[in-house]
């Protein structure tokens, strides 16, 4: 095993990881949803109904509850599942967020493309 398998391995059992058809419940209670994709696949693919678009460049300075340059609803016990385009860096991504302090932070199984994948008609109305 790779050492950046045995990371995602690592990362991956420290998340409770959404599946794609739990999206709007998860959202429902309260989730909120953040598209980490580049642009270029967001312009290519489509938006994530209802995430907020953080660049991963930007996502622990803006979501870490102790930071100046935090998003205004940036909080140690903000549910965030991190969305990227196949729920790989969205992983590490969500990792890393937790040991910022963002203790309920996860990401979306399989990402855009496994959401997308999914009847998402059903979850257009985020």
């Amino acid at each position: 095993m790779s050492a950046i398998d045995r990371m995602l391995a690592e990362a991956r059992a420290e998340l409770d990881r959404v599946e794609p058809q739990d999206v709007p419940a998860e959202v429902d209670a309260g989730a909120v949803l953040v598209d980490i994709r580049p642009a270029e696949n967001r312009v290519s693919e489509g938006p994530m109904p209802g995430a907020i678009v953080v660049e991963r460049i930007h996502l622990e300075w803006r979501l870490d509850p102790t930071s100046p340059d935090r998003l205004d609803f940036a909080a140690p016990d903000l549910r965030v599942i991190i969305v990227c385009n196949e729920g790989y860096s969205s992983s590490l991504a969500a990792h890393s967020l937790q040991k910022l302090g963002v203790s309920r932070a996860t990401d979306l199984v399989g990402g855009y493309r496994a959401w997308q994948a999914f009847d998402s008609s059903v979850v257009t109305d985020l």
